[in-house]
């Protein structure tokens, strides 16, 4: 049966009422924004344009040879000295940390005792998350990834990824998420409208009461129904990049990884098991680590069509099929084969340090950098406006315009900035600690990194 149809008053394309929602076939902005008062009441939400393909003939049609040589161009593009380091590897992939907190206490990630929170002070704000951001992608990050704690218990989540997928305009490609899924779908609509291309969600067991001794919490049925949200959407177009990260312990969960890889034969998502990491309180020892090798072994006794196919050059995981099945399979190996030769990634923990390596301790302020003009203090966006407005009065002959709080041209602030993160980007080892060296290093604990 067809859905009812209206037409645009903005444009003469129709577009397609079906459930509760209004779809728009070739805008990618909220109906609300277009429609006259009356027509809003009956349809109250909408999302953007890529959740139903065009039906019509008069819609434009995407000149993919254009599109082909924009991407060349920016590829052609070269890469900021500041983001390369000494082995020419090149860090176009930031993961920001956007709070401590969480609402589940995982064996692997949280002491038992929990950790110190930072004062609230200490914390970036989202001025300062989004300025970090455009400096970043101003010098070719193309994708940034929200973790925490658990990024959605932030208060203004939200209005941070709105902010950010501005970002898009400026090279940013892809906006992802790391979360434990409790509560990503009440949230999942507006941080697709946002941008959200893609989640990482967390879950290392798929039997309820196992849930609760391994993350301390109550919330299995909700992280499912996460999931089963994301996979109906990306069916009517979503395009969400779907990743379920399996963290498997010797004697809690080795038993469940076929349980997972069946989860891959009817949805369309990739199960990633993740060899467990030593981190501060985390109560690692060797002898719970179960390896990728052993971990493909058992899968391969049931599914011995089991088979790697090739990935980006970048990616910190190896991925499998099996035939027939709809989704993939993966294994993040970095204790016992690391992926340390292509790494691009950076990470800024909550508190604003700049972290080149997820396995090292070494770590500069970013905040301090930027607070130093405020006094110390954290930037709102009033106070990002006058800062930036003073150092301007530095380049009295510089044309410069100001988006927000966001300054477009290499102030003096930005270039020391820049500066220190070049220097920390060109200390980055060539590959991290051994297993040995890393069982004795003192590193924060993983919900203070971010992971």
């Amino acid at each position: 049966m067809t859905p009812p149809a209206s037409v645009c008053p903005s444009c003469p394309l129709t577009f397609l009422h079906s459930l509760p929602l209004i779809m728009h076939i070739r805008t990618g902005v909220p109906l609300s924004q277009l429609l006259p008062v009356s027509l809003r009441q009956s349809a109250p939400r909408y999302i953007p344009a890529n959740f139903i393909r065009c039906l019509s003939k008069a819609a434009p049609q995407p000149n993919v040879a254009l599109e082909r040589r924009k991407e060349a161009i920016r590829s052609a593009k070269p890469f900021s000295h500041f983001l390369t380091d000494n082995f020419e590897r090149r860090h176009d992939y930031l993961r920001i940390s956007v709070t401590e907190r969480c609402n589940l206490r995982c064996l692997y990630c949280m002491p038992e005792e929990g950790v110190q929170l930072s004062p609230a002070d200490h914390l970036l704000t989202t001025p300062e998350i989004v300025y970090l951001s455009t400096l970043f992608v101003s010098q070719g990050v193309t994708k940034i990834r929200l973790t925490g704690g658990e990024p959605t218990v932030r208060r203004d989540i939200v209005p941070l990824m709105n902010k950010l997928g501005l970002l898009r305009s400026s090279g940013l490609r892809e906006m992802c998420l790391t979360t434990n899924g409790i509560s990503l779908r009440h949230k999942l609509e507006p941080m697709l409208e946002a941008g959200l291309t893609g989640v990482n969600l967390s879950l290392d067991t798929l039997d309820e009461f196992q849930y609760q001794i391994m993350t301390r919490r109550k919330g299995f049925g909700a992280v499912m129904k996460s999931i089963d949200q994301i996979l109906a959407m990306n069916k009517a177009g979503a395009g969400v990049k779907l990743k379920v990260n399996c963290v498997v312990m010797r004697g809690l969960n080795e038993q469940e990884i076929t349980s997972f890889v069946e989860l891959t034969k009817e949805k369309d998502l990739e199960v990633r098991f993740i060899e467990y990491m030593p981190f501060g309180g985390n109560k690692w020892n060797r002898g719970k680590m179960v390896t990728y090798k052993e971990m493909l072994d058992r899968i391969r006794t049931v599914y011995p069509g089991i088979h790697e196919v090739s990935g980006h050059r970048n990616d910190t995981s190896r991925t499998f099929r099996i035939p027939g099945f709809a989704g993939k399979v993966g294994f993040i190996t970095s204790m016992t084969d690391d992926f340390c030769a292509t790494c691009n990634r950076l990470r800024v923990t909550s508190d604003g340090n700049l972290k080149v390596c997820l396995h090292g301790n070494a770590e500069v302020s970013l905040r301090d950098m930027i607070r130093r003009g405020n006094d110390g203090k954290p930037l709102d966006d009033a106070a990002f406006s006058r800062l930036i407005e003073a150092e301007r009065q530095k380049l009295p002959n510089r044309d410069g315009e100001l988006k927000g709080p966001i300054a477009t041209g290499w102030l003096p602030q930005e270039l020391e900035l820049l500066q220190v993160i070049g220097a920390s980007v060109k200390n980055k080892k060539e590959k991290h600690a051994s297993l040995e060296e890393l069982e004795k290093l003192d590193n924060r604990p993983m919900i203070l990194i971010g992971g």
